[in-house]
């Protein structure tokens, strides 16, 4: 099979999503997104996807804004073809977080005035107007190692006045846990759904930061016999976080891993109940500290009681992968140029972008079994792993190829004449 043969392999899984000539439109929006350098405005993309112009380009903008199409079932269908591919057995990592698709105009629906996260610091609030995004990735291990990749799996759009960042989350979770009704699953998510570890999701254990004022007990001593009034639900009052830090003794030094590299931390662990967040249950935390000081202490929990405490610094810090997601999406995808402003378009537009994302790489990890090469470049000798602006280079390289010469019987094109073209529209910024 060749490589264009594999990209159209990938693209055909998703035939239930669509009808006959909804699936075309898919097929060749996916070929010509990926194909166009530069802007993704819809228009742009038309010019790759139509390039005999058999189409109007009107029909690309319906199939966002008003196409028989379900986005759920697209979803569905990926994480079947991520979960087989990377996850045949064993526990499914996950990681969440949302994030802001800038847009312009007044009209776009679904955009309101959200704080912009990037540009936000601890002392000033940026806000930005565009969509809120929340985001599901499933957390893949590429061969050549380092820090994990971040495939989209699953997607809410939050709107005003609509249900909550915390319900957008635990709805995708749950949808997840019913398409892989066998399977457990290990989340990952920043400080603010922390309390998605009380909303009792199906065989999902959750990792996330933990307050350093938050208010612990430990588990209520037993009912005595005869006792009378109702039973307590939190025992003694243990110190927050911030202040369990200060104990001199029970810091135990660890080797941990931390987004592919090893480090050396000092853990001092300790189960208690966080009463506000998950009643009734015990909860793992961990203080993470920088024998060296020069990284200010970290506060985590887990609701996995059985996970090694050196493995949960590793596991929040492989959520990293989320935020490297959103970077590529927005700045090599152009996840947020296509100017599709009614009904669906917005939201489908941006599901697709970081659909798209997810079947870059599997296309690139499919045809790269080992450890995938690159072209090497003069002025960066010391890079080792391959980037997503590698994997896209790849596929457009697999495009054009069967684009430009699959109907070619011209013997004359030497390796010197077709190797430059290719890499030239490869790597078109």
């Amino acid at each position: 099979m060749t490589p264009a043969e594999s990209w159209g392999a990938i693209l055909a899984g998703f035939i239930p999503a669509f009808t006959g000539p909804g699936f075309e439109i898919f097929s060749r929006m996916a070929w010509g997104w990926a194909l166009c350098p530069g802007r993704r405005a819809i228009t742009r993309v038309y010019h790759f996807a139509e390039p005999q112009g058999e189409r109007a380009h009107d029909a690309y903008h319906r199939f966002f804004r008003e196409g028989a199409w379900s986005m759920a079932v697209m979803w569905r269908l990926l994480a079947e073809a991520l979960v087989s591919a990377f996850y045949p057995e064993g526990r499914i990592m996950l990681d969440l977080d949302d994030t802001l698709f800038h847009k312009s105009g007044r009209k776009v629906e679904g955009s309101a005035w959200w704080r912009d996260a990037v540009r936000s610091t601890g002392q000033k609030v940026v806000h930005g107007y565009g969509l809120n995004v929340a985001l599901l990735t499933v957390r893949v291990t590429a061969p050549w190692g380092g820090e994990p990749l971040g495939l989209p799996i699953n997607m809410r759009l939050h709107r005003k006045g609509g249900p909550s960042l915390l319900e957008l989350a635990e709805d995708m979770v749950r949808e997840i846990a019913a398409w892989f009704p066998q399977r457990s699953f290990h989340l990952c998510a920043d400080g603010f759904f922390a309390s998605l570890a009380g909303a009792e999701l199906p065989r999902t254990h959750l990792t996330s930061r933990m307050r350093r004022d938050a208010a612990l007990y430990e588990l209520p001593p037993p009912r005595r016999k005869g006792q009378r009034g109702r039973t307590r639900k939190k025992g003694k009052r243990l110190p927050p976080p911030e202040q369990m830090a200060k104990v001199k003794t029970g810091w135990r030094k660890v080797t941990v891993e931390e987004r592919g590299k090893k480090k050396e931390r000092l853990l001092l662990t300790r189960e208690v109940l966080w009463y506000k967040v998950l009643p009734g249950k015990l909860v793992r935390l961990v203080i993470i500290r920088d024998p060296q000081g020069k990284q200010k202490d970290d506060f985590f929990f887990t609701t996995d009681l059985e996970c090694a405490p050196e493995n949960i610094g590793a596991n929040y810090a492989g959520r990293w992968s989320i935020e490297d997601t959103f970077k590529n999406v927005k700045q090599d995808l152009g996840g947020q140029d296509p100017q599709t402003w009614k009904k669906q378009g917005p939201q489908r537009a941006a599901a697709f972008s970081f659909c798209l994302y997810s079947m870059i790489w599997l296309f690139y990890l499919k045809t790269n079994p080992g450890k995938p090469a690159w072209t090497p470049r003069p002025w960066y000798t010391h890079k080792s792993n391959p980037s997503f602006k590698d994997a896209l280079a790849a596929l457009r390289r697999a495009l054009w190829r069967d684009r430009i010469f699959s109907g070619s019987d011209d013997e004359t094109l030497t390796t010197e004449i077709v190797a430059p073209l290719l890499e030239a529209l490869a790597n078109a910024a």
